[in-house]
């Protein structure tokens, strides 16, 4: 490796690679954002760790020329990566080892996308944090270094919800209301509305036969909400279920870290619920404050890369005042109003 690049070797390159999109940033040790760049989501179970970080190249080149830095040498002292999909030990071992291998920085760590939520939305290393993004997951962390985490695996580990979820939960109910084995709902209409097509069925077999991009299947959260909010009982009932999925995470995560019984931060982020459609969040808001009534509760308004950068941050013993620039070039977070 090439080491000529001494003014850059004290900095961060931070990574936040999601199921939707990844962004990544150079930053200063005096925490000034050098380059950023943005681009899609990061699937290593489907595509393997090595190519799923070398599909990061592109955009940590596109950081570096920002901030006047070559690509292929050591651009900074330390790769901060928050990564979708690293929910197991193994997980994040093979992403380590792929990470390390690229010549970005002179050391690297890898931590699930979710632990820089909860860095962006918290002041150190205590809280809890649910990201209900694409999909959905939580994690808690101790000063101590003690966790709490879940699989995260989707159906097989017991999770519910996230757009993917929402979305697909709303085509299974508007597509059974049209054949006759479900209720009567409104999204059926509606989310057939939404593609231009007859019905819910013809937007399904559309998908099916590669006419409809099933990337666009996201879209179907925005038509669930305007539907809900239109009183339809259906609609309603999703969300109702997605807000008592969240809050049974965060509350599990407190127990376990025995915070339930104290102020703790309660971070929440993703696209969903960075949304802040009032249906969602005064429903969680009421259940937390049941379950939980001294939680902090916080949404996370700031691209969720603001996090790995405060963990790299942290790890190069950078003081108050760079993590504070490091915030004002970013939105941070807003508390949930009671």
């Amino acid at each position: 490796m090439d080491r000529q690049q001494p003014a850059q070797l004290d900095g961060v390159l931070a990574i936040d690679a999601g199921n939707s999109k990844t962004d990544v940033a150079l930053v200063s040790v005096e925490g000034a954002v050098l380059g950023s760049a943005r681009g899609g989501g990061f699937q290593p179970q489907l595509d393997g760790a090595e190519q799923a970080v070398a599909g990061l190249a592109p955009l940590v080149e596109e950081a570096a020329r920002q901030a006047g830095l070559r690509p292929g040498r050591v651009l900074t002292g330390h790769v901060s990566a928050c990564l979708a999909n690293a929910d197991l030990p193994i997980e994040e071992q093979q992403l380590q080892a792929a990470l390390a291998a690229r010549p970005w920085g002179l050391t690297s760590h890898v931590a699930n996308d979710t632990f820089g939520l909860l860095r962006a939305g918290t002041d150190g290393p205590r809280g809890v944090a649910v990201v209900c993004g694409a999909g959905i997951n939580c994690v808690g962390l101790l000063p101590d270094g003690r966790t709490a985490r879940f699989p995260a695996l989707g159906h097989l580990t017991g999770d519910w919800g996230g757009g993917g979820g929402l979305a697909a939960e709303s085509m299974w109910h508007a597509t059974r209301a049209e054949d006759g084995r479900g209720g009567p709902t409104a999204l059926a209409g509606a989310i057939a509305a939404h593609f231009g097509l007859p019905s819910t069925t013809a937007v399904a077999e559309a998908m099916h036969l590669g006419r409809l991009d099933r990337g666009r299947l996201h879209e179907i959260v925005r038509v669930l909400f305007a539907t809900a909010e239109q009183g339809d009982p259906t609609a309603l009932m999703l969300i109702d279920r997605q807000a008592d999925e969240i809050a049974r995470l965060a509350v599990v995560a407190l127990t376990r870290l025995d915070l339930l019984g104290e102020p703790t931060p309660v971070v929440l982020g993703g696209g969903v619920l960075a949304a802040r459609h009032r249906l969602l969040i005064d429903n969680l808001t009421a259940r937390l404050a049941a379950a939980a009534p001294l939680a902090e509760t916080r949404i996370v308004v700031a691209p969720p890369v603001l996090g790995a950068a405060l963990l790299g941050l942290d790890h190069l013993g950078a003081g108050p005042e760079a993590q504070q620039r490091l915030r004002d070039a970013y939105p941070t977070s807003s508390p949930v109003a009671a």
